[in-house]
């Protein structure tokens, strides 16, 4: 596995293409399995089941077309995005296994900070309870997401990945219904009064990653 750590803001239409061709190449057994951790500028990216009345602010950051599976995103500084690149040739073939091992990844990250992260039926995604919020307006308890999950496989290769919030502006999500979820909200860790910096939660991403894909040769 090969981790790559980019610099500064990374161009979002510069790296999918970047992204596409390491995925061809680990597909024809040209390159090694690979884990791309980085950030953008403010920007929106329209997954494939994107609504048109989700975009509520188009003229407020650039969109782009991604082609991963979900609705709209928001990804921008202080925001953690990894692009995990792997062969599911030799992991099962099961995507929706994947989904749960990049799941159980963010959680077990998360934890490292003593936050709990949890799945919710229906939503994609990684969510926090927030009792200190309001219940909302059918009394059910508010919860904020935290991360993002959105992928796309070509030849049983995977692209595109997860993206967590570290300290990003969360004004910059009011633009989107994020992943056309509407009554919750968005979390960061330094919302949640954690000073997470990104080096802390890159090292706690690259020491959980194995024990969550665990499952995918195993399965």
């Amino acid at each position: 596995m090969e981790w790559t750590h980019i610099p500064g803001l990374a161009l979002y239409d510069e790296t999918l293409r970047a992204m596409e061709g390491r995925v061809a190449a680990i597909a024809t057994g040209t390159a090694p399995e690979a884990v791309w951790l980085l950030e953008h500028p403010p920007l929106y990216t329209a997954g494939t089941s994107a609504r048109a009345a989700d975009l509520t602010d188009p003229a407020r950051f650039p969109v782009h077309v991604a082609g991963r599976g979900g609705q709209y995103t928001y990804h921008g500084p202080g925001q953690r995005v990894a692009y995990v690149m792997l062969d599911l040739n030799m992991r099962g073939r099961d995507v929706r296994r994947f989904v749960c091992a990049l799941e159980d990844w963010v959680i077990a990250t998360l934890s490292e900070f003593n936050v709990k992260g949890e799945r919710r039926a229906g939503r994609v995604g990684v969510w926090v309870a927030r009792p200190d919020k309001p219940p909302l307006p059918d009394g059910s308890p508010r919860e904020d997401k935290i991360a993002a999950i959105g992928v796309k496989l070509r030849r049983w290769v995977s692209f595109h990945g997860i993206s967590i919030n570290v300290e990003p502006d969360l004004s910059h999500f009011d633009g989107i219904v994020p992943c056309g979820i509407r009554g919750h909200g968005v979390t960061s860790l330094v919302d949640l009064g954690l000073p997470v910096t990104m080096d802390d939660l890159d090292l706690a991403l690259r020491q959980n990653f194995d024990v969550a894909m665990a499952q995918l040769r195993n399965g």
